[in-house]
């Protein structure tokens, strides 16, 4: 075994990891470099924190939600640098070129890696924190006072091995609760340029604006084959007047069908419905696939329990609670308020009744794929329904069944779903954002985006196509941007307002027939740089590798001084460029 638990100590490969491991720990061998450990307790509970024991000083790399919505890296070499909430753990160990251990012989660059991953264990979901006193613990919560255990066995995935990229891949085949990206149906919108019509109208959308976006595309010679039809296409209301700050999350939706402004006559052609204006623009300007967005829950709000059209999903309205974990870092303002004016729920025996009527009534209107927002939200509602793993797995699996019944082409885009709840529980989803919104107005998180995605995708790229957002391609970091996504692995999308497009920059990364030269797998950091911080260190470039059809690719992005980690301390300003080469 390379992987051993010996008087108190965790040794992997002959390197002492954790000391002081207490007896309660339980120790599950998989295979010969891959191990679950595990705890119990003399006391049943719904949330325990358990101490796996002393972490030891090496160089470690940790993606946590410092939002309940969303990863980022964080980097250290101790266990008090293990943030709360710590979704993936990876430690870089360097071996002596003698071996003291019999049995052992020399590893490539005598470098190895050990990855440590909390899972979801039954109707539990575990998550990894250190302590100033090093030790290294794992949080285990259901979400559901009603749901307690006083064990967990398989709470924390150990696999070691000479390649970082390869440590994840064979968890599949021992949980089977979720499927490898490699063992999924990839949507056809990934291979063609696409427009998304957020930053360009935010929930002002409407159809004269969209064709009037769709126009200056065509005019500068690089017409979008995809479209995203993001908030502002459904009917809401919001009961909340006069509004204050954070009531505007607490809209709910009265009825699946479009609102009024996609009913209105666009022209003297009268399209005069969602199907009409669909069915219009796929033949005036060659879109090929057009996806709306939705929340899980509908909406924001949920479901409005009084809506005639929705009462059929027995639709009333709970509020959310947070676990310690996600309070713990940064709270969010969405968040916050629906804890306050609280969700419109479905019943869990409508959940997938609720999705096929909306999906079915969107695919009759000519609509081919979905973005599904706000989906950690399932996670803070799990009181009563058997806890946040069983509610999150429900939605998935009603909502999976519902893409694969009414759209061709497993055609879907998971948003804000950034928990261990959804990532383990996707059999087919297979594309999910990567990173917080790209923020135009934010000059200091452009260059977080592109870290947070590169790193955030060695755990997300296992399970789906990392989604690096849109950008706008008349910005200030329009290059860096456009750089990161030529070999992120990607779709390749933009938010400009209509006539404000930069095609110089666009015609560099999209082919005249409109598709995209995507690489192969999802653009990560290269092992050089997996343990150095590119954002706040003052040296370090953040280096990107990817491969595509003849040949492997790298680029070297400068993202120091620029912006700087949320929770973390400012660093001096230091300037910002990249250059895009063509493949």
């Amino acid at each position: 075994m390379a992987i051993t638990l010996e008087e108190g100590c965790l040794i992997v490969r002959g390197k002492v990891v954790l000391t002081g491991v207490p007896a309660n720990v339980v120790f599950s061998p998989v295979c010969s470099d891959s191990v679950f450990l595990g705890a119990r307790s003399s006391i049943p509970s719904s949330r325990h924190v358990f101490t796996l024991g002393v972490l030891q000083e090496y160089k470690l790399l940790c993606l946590f939600r410092f939002k309940i919505w969303w990863m980022i890296p964080h980097f250290g070499k101790s266990g008090s640098d293990v943030p709360v909430e710590t979704q993936m753990l990876l430690l870089e160990v360097k071996e002596e070129s003698s071996q003291h251990v019999e049995n052992f012989k020399p590893f490539t660059n005598n470098t190895f890696y050990i990855l440590f991953l909390p899972l979801l264990d039954h109707q539990f979901r575990s998550s990894l924190q250190g302590t100033s006193e090093n030790e290294l613990q794992f949080c285990l919560e259901s979400g559901d006072p009603n749901v307690q255990t006083s064990e967990a066995l398989e709470a924390v995935f150990i696999n070691a091995g000479d390649s970082p990229f390869d440590l994840i891949k064979m968890l599949e085949k021992h949980k089977g609760t979720f499927n490898h990206i490699e063992n999924k149906k990839l949507p056809p919108h990934l291979d063609w340029f696409g427009w998304c019509t957020w930053d360009a109208f935010y929930k002002d959308v409407n159809p004269q604006g969209i064709i009037q976006g769709l126009e200056s595309f065509l005019e500068g010679g690089c017409p979008p084959k995809f479209l995203i039809i993001d908030d502002g296409w459904q009917e809401t209301v919001n009961e909340f007047i006069p509004p204050t700050e954070g009531t505007q999350f607490a809209t709910r939706l009265v009825d699946i069908k479009e609102n009024n402004k996609f009913k209105e006559p666009v022209s003297d052609d009268a399209c005069t419905n969602m199907c009409a204006f669909v069915k219009s623009i796929k033949h005036e300007y060659g879109i090929k696939y057009v996806y709306v967005w939705h929340a899980l829950v509908g909406y924001w709000g949920g479901l409005l329990p009084s809506s005639e059209k929705l009462k059929k999903y027995n639709p009333k309205i709970e509020y959310p609670v947070q676990s310690p974990g996600n309070t713990a870092n940064i709270r969010d303002i969405a968040m916050d308020s629906l804890e306050k004016y609280g969700v419109g729920t479905i019943d869990p025996q409508k959940i997938y009744n609720f999705f096929n009527d909306l999906h079915s009534y969107l695919a009759s209107s000519g609509i081919d794929g979905v973005k599904v927002d706000v989906q950690n939200v399932i996670e803070t509602l799990g009181s009563g329904c058997g806890g946040r793993v069983s509610l999150t797995r429900l939605y998935q699996e009603a909502l999976e069944e519902s893409i694969a019944k009414n759209f061709t082409g497993n055609n879907i885009i998971s948003s804000m779903s950034h928990n261990l709840d959804t990532i383990y529980s996707s059999k087919r989803s297979a594309v999910a954002r990567a990173s917080e919104d790209f923020m135009p107005k934010d000059q200091t998180s452009q260059t977080l985006h592109v870290a947070s995605v590169a790193f955030n995708s060695l755990l997300l790229g296992e399970v789906f196509v990392p989604d690096w957002d849109m950008f706008h391609s008349n910005h200030r970091a329009a290059d860096f941007h456009g750089a990161a996504r030529a070999l992120g692995g990607c779709a390749v999308y933009v938010s400009d307002k209509p006539s404000t497009q930069d095609f110089k920059i666009l015609k560099r990364i999209v082919l005249p027939d409109g598709s995209v030269l995507r690489a192969k797998y999802a653009g990560r950091p290269t092992r050089d740089s997996l343990f150095e911080d590119p954002v706040m260190d003052g040296k370090s470039l953040l280096k990107i590798w990817n491969l595509n059809t003849l040949s492997g690719i790298i680029g070297a992005f400068n993202c120091q001084g620029a912006g700087n980690w949320p929770l973390q301390q400012k660093d001096e300003n230091l300037p910002v460029c990249s250059t895009i080469w063509p493949y």
